[in-house]
């Protein structure tokens, strides 16, 4: 695309000197304009980023303050001075946005749990397992909104996409989990002898997520990681939407002791004992 403003940039008048006008190329080139035979583009694409960025952002705070209801676009073109016919222009639909919403915070919160797991050590799986589940718990604090997006309360009259708003992102989460039952069932899996569950108990979704990345883990251990899961969210959950706040005044010290625990329990050994 041709720069808007190349017109008259570095011609001469018909007297053969320089030009007049002292204010510098027109192009953008040198000013920062961004108007450029690139810049133009550059600069448009920057501030849609921008402005996505502030669409999201807004989307959330108003969820935060009104709850999932409060997320409509013309509730957002109106905190951000926009018409709503303008926020069209980024997302067609309300659904729409509240498909990258989810998609959003979801890779967000895989890519913190994977980044704890890999940075435990592979030979102490009770660290591991401690280390995923405190980054579980951090990041749902520190983006509560987002918790709520991806577990906690529907935005009413939202339709996800075929697949799910986040596939990957569900997966790598999903993984995750299973993976802590993985590194615990060398060492728990006496306590599950007599356990019944069978394939057959657990939705075709879930094992296809579960069994491609550990094919050695009986039906037992898929049941190991739901019940990790739930003592994990439980707290998690009740922390977020505020229930122990008045009950105590250090939720992370009964977060980690509700972790030793579960380490305990599953017989998985610690540095102390090993």
């Amino acid at each position: 695309m041709t720069a808007t403003g190349d017109e008259g940039g570095g011609q001469k008048p018909k007297d053969g000197r320089g030009p007049k006008d002292s204010r510098g190329p027109k192009d953008g080139r040198e000013t920062g304009s961004g108007q450029g035979p690139t810049g133009g583009q550059g600069r448009r694409a920057r501030l849609r980023a921008e402005t996505t960025a502030e669409i999201k952002s807004v989307a959330l705070a108003l969820m935060a303050s009104g709850g999932p209801d409060a997320i409509t676009l013309r509730a957002i073109a109106r905190e951000m001075g926009m018409t709503a016919n303008a926020i069209y222009g980024y997302f067609a639909t309300r659904d729409d946005l509240v498909t990258t919403l989810i998609n959003d915070v979801y890779t967000a919160l895989a890519d913190a749990v994977d980044t704890a797991w890999e940075a435990g050590a592979p030979l102490d799986p009770a660290a591991r397992i401690q280390s995923w589940a405190t980054a579980f718990r951090d990041w749902s604090l520190a983006h509560p909104e987002g918790f709520r997006l991806i577990y906690g309360d529907p935005v009413p009259g939202y339709r996800a996409p075929d697949g799910g708003a986040a596939p990957d992102a569900a997966r790598r989460v999903c993984t995750g989990l299973a993976g802590l039952a993985a590194a615990a069932w060398p060492h728990a899996q006496h306590l599950y002898a007599t356990s019944e569950f069978e394939w057959s108990d657990f939705d075709p979704g879930l094992l296809d997520k579960v069994r491609p990345a550990f094919p050695e883990l009986p039906p037992a251990a898929v049941a190991l990681a739901l019940r990790i899961w739930g003592r994990l969210h439980g707290l998690v959950s009740l922390e977020v939407y505020g229930h122990l706040r008045t009950q105590t005044v250090s939720p992370r010290k009964l977060f980690q002791e509700e972790l030793t625990q579960l380490v305990h329990a599953l017989d998985v050994p610690t540095a102390s004992t090993t």
